[in-house]
């Protein structure tokens, strides 16, 4: 897909509305919908016929310089292959026209887009997990989305309506006043529309060109370090001493009680079975219907308590120090990987970024995932060998100091920026500090106690003092873990 670029004082913004359709309307988006995993299905196949097509002539001994060629998967051979081969391939034939362009054109990009993340992660230019070839979508199991960029995309004046594509118009649940507010001023211009079917609803996603508006934070001069948990969402100390808790609101735990009944009704009902062809009974899709609503509140819920949490700490302070958890590792973790997923690590850092980028300018601190926030005292900078994860109270060797696990961590955290911040909370001085380089193969071993190591290899004489060796370790520390997202 293409990628627009902002113009200057300019910055592209989502606005993502639910649908109210009526049934003529939702078979349309199910066509729409239907008709991008048909492109896309028909793209992997007509660009992998030429790999198995090579691959069978090489078996007979074909010569390399007469092997069949490589078809490309560029969007545009894409394109012009696939309008040759919608009016005469018989998938495609006498429906094909019943829908945009843009349907088929979302397919197409998608399959460009698959084949050149395998190839660059092939490649070794693509970081991240390995991906494999495209493959085919499957009608069962494949997201319902499809996305305009050309036609009549329009907010109507009345707040209740939306226009697109050969879809016409169609009434939303919430009001548009906003956004078409921002158009008819001249501060917002839509670029594309995106239509997909989640959580039991048909939603729109207006990606528009909003002229930048920063608000200033409460407290631009005060870092604040937030440290994630399980039992408790998130500790936040500030660099004044201040500390904060947030609860963990668990609402899937909550609701797992409901969900065993929902699915012990499901169980009990005829459903579908794939190798006898059996079809689902009604009254299973009741059920199912009924459990999926569960899921679908968990997931509401979850979202709006995280973008609560996200934006009243992005407005209220200048910099913002959060760890870089591998949270894929964590969820290997067969104890705790449900309340991990529960509490969303990932997505609370993934709002934290935008929000203090696009809304207020501000600063967002990431310390490196070796930072031993947890085994360094607050108080004096020693730092544990151990620290076991049932150890909830953190008690130094050197300074004596006990206090709760994750407060210390928060605290470390926020001194971790504390040192460098500089910023007001307006767009003029953000990224001010310097960002420390990460190098590959380091030793990311815990250094040992202050104390401990003073016992065995202390230098006598000139050395320097324990508390003097504390501060630079620590130092040390702080500049190999700050790095700036």
């Amino acid at each position: 897909m293409k990628k627009f670029q902002a113009q200057p004082g300019f910055q592209v913004q989502a606005f993502r509305l639910a649908l109210d359709p009526n049934a003529f309307q939702e078979a349309a988006l199910r066509s729409h919908c239907g008709a991008e995993r048909a492109a896309y299905n028909w793209a992997v196949g007509w660009v992998t016929a030429s790999w198995w097509q090579r691959k069978a002539e090489e078996s007979y001994g074909v010569p390399a310089d007469a092997l069949t060629g490589w078809r490309p998967w560029s969007l545009p051979s894409l394109r012009k292959a696939f309008n040759e081969a919608k009016h005469t391939d018989p998938r495609f034939a006498g429906w094909w026209e019943e829908n945009s362009k843009e349907a088929y054109s979302t397919g197409l990009a998608n399959a460009a887009a698959a084949f050149d993340n395998y190839a660059k992660s092939k490649q070794g230019k693509r970081r991240g997990k390995r991906m494999g070839a495209p493959r085919f979508k499957s009608k069962r199991k494949a997201r319902l989305a499809c996305r305009f960029t050309t036609g009549t995309i329009r907010v109507d004046g009345d707040g209740r309506h939306v226009t697109l594509p050969r879809l016409g118009t169609i009434r939303t649940h919430e009001p548009t006043a906003d956004l078409h507010a921002r158009i008819q001023a001249g501060t917002a211009r839509v670029l594309s529309a995106t239509v997909r079917h989640e959580r039991g609803r048909w939603l729109v996603s207006f990606q528009a060109e909003v002229k930048q508006h920063i608000r200033r934070v409460t407290r631009p001069g005060v870092a604040v370090g937030i440290d994630l948990g399980v039992k408790t969402l998130a500790v936040m100390a500030d660099s004044t001493g201040e500390n904060r808790t947030v609860a963990n609101p668990g609402h899937y735990d909550a609701a797992r009680k409901q969900l065993r009944r929902a699915s012990r009704t499901v169980s009990r009902r005829q459903g579908p079975d794939r190798r006898t062809g059996r079809k689902p009974s009604k009254r299973w899709g009741k059920a199912n219907d009924i459990r999926n609503r569960v899921h679908h509140r968990v997931a509401n819920l979850r979202e709006d308590a995280l973008h609560k949490l996200t934006t009243a700490v992005a407005a209220e302070y200048g910099t913002i120090v959060v760890e870089e958890l591998n949270v894929a590792g964590m969820l290997r973790n067969r104890r705790l990987a449900r309340r991990i997923a529960d509490a969303g690590f990932g997505e609370i850092r993934r709002q934290l970024a935008y929000k203090t980028r696009q809304r207020h300018a501000t600063r967002l601190v990431a310390a490196d995932r070796w930072y031993p926030s947890s085994k360094t005292c607050s108080g004096c900078g020693a730092v544990k060998a151990k620290l076991p994860l049932h150890v909830r109270t953190y008690e130094c060797d050197a300074c004596n100091l006990v206090i709760d696990r994750d407060d210390n961590a928060a605290l470390n955290l926020a001194a971790l920026a504390a040192a460098c911040t500089t910023g007001t909370g307006v767009a003029g001085d953000q990224d001010t500090a310097p960002a420390a380089s990460k190098p590959r193969g380091a030793d990311r071993r815990t250094r040992a106690t202050t104390r401990s190591r003073n016992a065995t290899g202390g230098r006598a004489g000139g050395a320097t003092l324990p508390h003097q060796r504390q501060q630079e370790t620590r130092d040390r520390t702080q500049a190999e873990a700050l790095t700036l997202w």
